[in-house]
């Protein structure tokens, strides 16, 4: 009941926090980049703390890879939502000098194998500030308030699928990688998606701003496949190198990554759903 407690608690700042910083982008994409940058550093901050190996990554590296991460964010965003053409023209500023700095770098640590460590480094980068990064294309092509939605979508295939998987759950799914993952769950999860779609197409359209109800079931449907296919990917990246959570940053939840993970892989699905599937929403 006390970690259930704690789970609820965090869950909540957490849930909280992504929602001020969407809302606020409105008036000030100040916190929006903040709270983002914080969890690119926060991730892969985790994916280095797990992937250690016999040759332990310096801690200029460390901070190179989370300066880069926050530069490829920052990036993505001034190309799509800056209002000079000056601001959109040093959009590779960031992504150019992390690759400069990196690579050089790594000429002056010779006890470490090169291609691991530079492996590791843009692993990180690609698989979580990248995607991260992708969320302001998503904002660049459709209303903000969308992004709420992507998340929303989220919380609630996961309380879907974890409350339907406890009650029903038989078949596992993916049992070599995560043997409590159920099919009865996954989907659950769906079902709770699309019935969430349908509440919020005829209770907060206006809020929303989407213009149809195919828009939203289709949208509903991407997160929740997506979600299990990234909360799968974390879950075959801590098997590999023998973990349970990512960290401890979040109680009852684990780390920063035990909570982004569905959102790593949902994210360049709901773009590649909005610009090719979906393009009305534009």
């Amino acid at each position: 009941m006390k970690n259930l407690l704690k789970r609820i608690c965090s869950g909540i700042i957490y849930i909280a926090i992504i929602v001020s910083a969407i809302l606020l982008l409105d008036n000030s994409p100040v916190m929006f980049l903040l709270v983002f940058s914080l969890l690119i550093v926060l991730g892969i901050g985790e994916m280095v703390t797990m992937a250690k190996d016999d040759a332990t990554q310096s801690w200029l590296v460390t901070v190179i890879d989370m300066l880069g991460g926050v530069g490829l964010f920052v990036a993505f965003y001034l190309h799509y939502e800056g209002e000079s053409m000056q601001s959109r023209a040093l959009w590779l500023l960031p992504i150019a000098s992390y690759l400069l700095l990196r690579t050089i770098v790594q000429l002056y640590r010779p006890q470490q194998n090169a291609v691991h460590s530079l492996e590791r480094s843009f692993f990180s980068l690609g698989y979580i500030a990248l995607p991260l990064a992708m969320l302001n294309c998503i904002m660049s092509i459709t209303a903000p308030r969308l992004l709420l939605g992507v998340f929303m979508f989220i919380w609630i295939y996961d309380t879907g699928a974890y409350c339907v998987g406890m009650l029903l759950g038989r078949h596992r799914l993916f049992e070599r990688i995560s043997p409590k993952k159920s099919w009865e769950g996954v989907i659950g999860g769906i079902v709770f998606c699309v019935a969430g779609a349908y509440a919020t197409h005829y209770w907060f359209d206006e809020f929303f701003q989407v213009p149809d109800l195919t828009t939203w079931v289709g949208l509903s449907v991407v997160v929740a496949v997506f979600s299990t296919f990234g909360d799968l990917v974390e879950s075959l990246i801590k098997r590999t190198v023998g973990v349970k959570d990512s960290g401890n940053i979040m109680p009852g939840h684990g780390g920063i990554l035990d909570r982004i993970d569905s959102l790593l892989l949902v994210v360049p699905a709901v773009l590649i759903y909005l610009q090719l599937i979906a393009p009305n929403i534009n």
